[in-house]
């Protein structure tokens, strides 16, 4: 299981996302500079213990209501060259030395971990705390048996979320279909009528949009300091005739 340091970073995840937020398709600021405090998230393990991943909740208090989003990130020791445009900002970890961070839906280890949660094959880590599973995430699974990913990409991304298009192969090495992954970037709480809420997504148990059905869902803090739970993605898996990969 990864170990989390304590120690600083420079400039802080804050700091970068500050910068980085405005600029994405999903923001939906109103031209002031967003406000940024942590609200939540939790951690996926890299089997290799290369990368850290994380799924990190924020909060806009610059609108009214306050916006929260889901931001997953990618650390590494090195530039990930594939994926150069989704770079969020590079940073000095007081342990681990330079690192670079990533929007980590265009990391593959990412998409690779993060099917594997939902498929209930990666087990899901507190944000914060070395060692130590976060029972308060959950996850449904989209098929039956091990998935192993072999390609995936970004397909879109807006308020609706980011759509991740992942290929997969079965246990025995046939292609086993394509799965959709919708990264819902605006969390609201089940209930939620606010005009973000409508612009993110449906928590109904399919997706008007055509993403699937919620597969993955956590808490994060309310400015109030209570908690809320959500949707933090919903999947489709779209069936092909098995085929050497």
């Amino acid at each position: 299981m990864a170990t989390i340091h304590t120690t600083t970073m420079s400039p802080g995840k804050l700091e970068l996302l500050h910068a980085w937020l405005p600029g994405q398709p999903w923001f939906l600021g109103t031209g002031r500079e967003p406000v940024l405090t942590r609200a939540g998230g939790f951690r996926i393990d890299d089997p290799q213990g290369a990368v850290g991943i994380e799924f990190m909740v924020v909060t806009d208090g610059s609108t009214d209501p306050a916006i929260t989003y889901q931001v997953p990130l990618t650390y590494r020791g090195h530039a990930l060259a594939s994926a150069a445009g989704a770079l969020i900002g590079t940073a000095e970890h007081g342990v681990l030395g330079p690192r670079w961070i990533y929007d980590g839906v265009h990391d593959p280890i990412l998409v690779a971990q993060l099917i594997a949660l939902i498929q209930g094959d990666a087990e899901p880590q507190a944000q914060s705390v070395s060692d130590t599973p976060d029972p308060t995430v959950t996850s449904r699974r989209v098929t039956d048996g091990t998935v192993t990913v072999t390609g995936s990409a970004v397909t879109s991304s807006g308020p609706a979320g980011t759509d991740l298009r992942a290929e997969t192969a079965s246990a025995d090495g046939l292609r086993s279909g394509d799965l959709t992954v919708r990264i819902h970037r605006i969390l609201r709480q089940a209930g939620d009528t606010s005009p973000a809420g409508d612009a993110a997504h449906s928590d109904s148990d399919s997706d008007s949009n055509g993403a699937g059905r919620p597969c993955l869902s956590a808490t994060w803090r309310l400015p109030d300091g209570t908690l809320a739970r959500g949707s933090f993605a919903s999947a489709r898996y779209d069936q092909a005739p098995a085929a050497r990969p």
